[in-house]
């Protein structure tokens, strides 16, 4: 099914449909203005993992219609950004109908992460933002352990992994995350809101790996939000999402 665009709600902002699913909500006059909770949730680890203002070096594995590497680009002049999409098809109509903005340091690849990312050299990243859906679905292969084991390759030695997955309880899938990404990473958090762990709905888990995670600083993100949020931390992340096994 083609990528389609609908007006939203706010003025000026457009929705980007794929698979009959809502796949980017944004203000291409705005980018602070984050329309999906679990992007400002993202947002908020994006805001803590350097000063304020400070550039970054991002690599986004699936762009959709590029909300994150706008705000990125917006709240952090010259960061290096790279967005891996393999739909060919969309990155078209996302130029076509929501241009970035010029000189915004953001390339595009249309490649998916798993052929892409073996061609990025080692530390290269201050953070890898994983956003990919195909069918409503992470492609598992972005969470097996090959995969995973490139990202922290990627990562310079204080870099971030953020993961959006979509899940719903018994969170069968954020379990196998966790696993896996624990082999991989030192520490790993997990933030979701409250009606999705209470198994009301699927929702929106964002993960959280690296060392020496802003542990407080993204709590107090969290209980101050629009959308207040849960984060799990230490032995909460296993007590809560813990006995999965990793992907291969």
């Amino acid at each position: 099914m083609p990528a389609t665009f609908t007006e939203g709600d706010r003025p000026g902002s457009h929705v980007l449909w794929l698979d009959g699913r809502a796949q980017s909500l944004l203000d291409p006059a705005d980018p602070t203005w984050l329309g999906f909770d679990y992007m400002r949730r993202i947002a908020d680890v994006l805001d803590l993992a350097a000063p304020p203002g400070e550039p970054l070096r991002v690599l986004h594995v699936g762009g959709a219609a590029m909300t994150l590497p706008r705000y990125v680009a917006h709240t952090r002049p010259r960061s290096g950004q790279v967005v891996m999409e393999p739909d060919s098809a969309l990155v078209e109509e996302v130029r076509r109908r929501l241009p970035l903005p010029p000189r915004s340091g953001i390339r595009i690849r249309e490649v998916d992460g798993v052929a892409g990312l073996p061609a990025v050299r080692d530390d290269a990243m201050d953070v890898v933002v994983l956003d990919a859906f195909a069918g409503g679905a992470v492609p598992p292969e972005l969470l097996g352990a090959a995969f995973l084991g490139q990202v922290r390759r990627v990562l310079v030695d204080s870099g971030l992994l953020v993961a959006n997955l979509a899940d719903r309880a018994p969170f069968s899938l954020v379990r196998s995350a966790v696993a896996g990404i624990r082999d991989v990473f030192d520490e790993v958090l997990v933030g979701a809101e409250p009606a999705t762990l209470k198994g009301r709905r699927e929702g929106n888990l964002v993960l959280v790996a690296g060392t020496r995670l802003p542990a407080d600083a993204i709590r107090q993100r969290a209980t101050s939000s629009v959308s207040p949020y849960r984060l799990f931390t230490g032995t909460a992340v296993l007590d809560s999402f813990g006995g999965g096994s990793p992907l291969p």
